[in-house]
């Protein structure tokens, strides 16, 4: 099946109202492309440190949009050149032109399958649902979980650099905290390790189905975890529900901006004694990492590498 691709260039000034006439014309699935820097709410929310290059602003957007081939799109054309002629006596709407081309319809619900297959860390086994375990991995851990619409599935760095330290530091009586948390996978594999308790926070709300269906699926009841949205950086009521010095582990694998100011909030959290397991750390901000850790007392016990990432592990004493 083709779709028919119109894309409107506009302004940056007029994209969200364009984008918002254009739902009201019931065209769904509106697609925005500028250069608008991102906000710092943008940036906390992603989990690399590597910030995406986009060049300077030029006051430009483009807003696409897609009709089925039996879909009038004559009809729907008009609609959309009298809502923007409507728009630009009010706002600076730009050249306002429209562009129509043709795409193949994709199965974007399976396409992306290809890309993702199962892969070792250590003696984990972790393998999406549309793979088989072979024989020769039958004695790994086996942890089943998909790709989905929160991050964390072992494959990165990062969340690797975490998991090694948590196999390392938890115990039976271990009760983790992982900000951040995504998709669960720390706090789920600290349970399979043998922790006792998990709680994740995370500022995404789909982190809570995410990890209620990765937990589910790898057969650790929800007795044993809790997930909730917030952040624990400012907000009282969150720290509050996650309680003080409650935590033999605390693991947190963000941006480095975030975790200098997390760094001493969550020395609230962690028991005496308890260890503190950072990540997502580019390696060129090491040392401001580990600045904030020793600044907020804690003892650095490791510094960990893996490409170009590092991960530092402190102890509350």
């Amino acid at each position: 099946m083709k779709w028919n691709k119109f894309r409107i260039k506009t302004t940056t000034e007029a994209e969200d109202i364009v984008s918002s006439s254009l739902m009201e014309l019931g065209i769904q699935g509106v697609e925005m492309e500028d250069r608008l820097p991102l906000t710092q709410s943008d940036k906390e929310q992603m989990f690399v440190d590597i910030m995406p290059e986009i060049a300077v602003d030029d006051g430009v957007a483009y807003i696409s949009f897609y009709l089925e081939e039996e879909e009038d799109k004559d009809a729907i054309l008009a609609a959309v050149r009298e809502e923007l002629a409507d728009i630009g006596t009010y706002v600076n709407i730009g050249e306002a032109s429209i562009e129509e081309s043709q795409t193949e319809d994709v199965d974007w619900v399976n396409n992306w399958k290809k890309y993702f297959h199962q892969f070792t860390i250590d003696d984990v086994l972790i393998i999406p649902s549309w793979e088989d375990v072979q024989p020769e991995d039958e004695d790994k851990m086996i942890i089943h979980i998909d790709p989905g619409t929160a991050f964390g599935t072992g494959m990165h760095e990062t969340t690797q650099l975490c998991i090694r330290q948590i196999k390392k530091y938890v115990t039976p009586d271990t009760v983790i905290l992982d900000v951040g948390c995504g998709s669960g996978i720390l706090g789920m594999l600290a349970l399979k390790f043998g922790a006792k308790y998990s709680v994740g926070t995370d500022l995404d709300p789909c982190a809570i189905d995410a990890t209620h269906e990765n937990m589910e699926v790898n057969g650790i009841s929800r007795e044993q975890y809790e997930v909730m949205i917030g952040n624990i950086i400012d907000d009282k009521a969150v720290q509050d529900k996650v309680g003080y010095e409650k935590y033999d582990i605390v693991a947190a694998n963000i941006l480095a901006d975030v975790l200098v100011p997390l760094t001493p909030v969550i020395l609230s959290q962690l028991k005496p004694g308890g260890i503190y397991i950072t990540s997502g750390i580019i390696d060129d901000k090491e040392q401001t990492v580990v600045d904030a850790v020793k600044a907020a007392g804690l003892e650095v016990l490791e510094v960990n590498h893996q490409g170009e990432w590092v991960s530092v592990t402190a102890r509350k004493n």
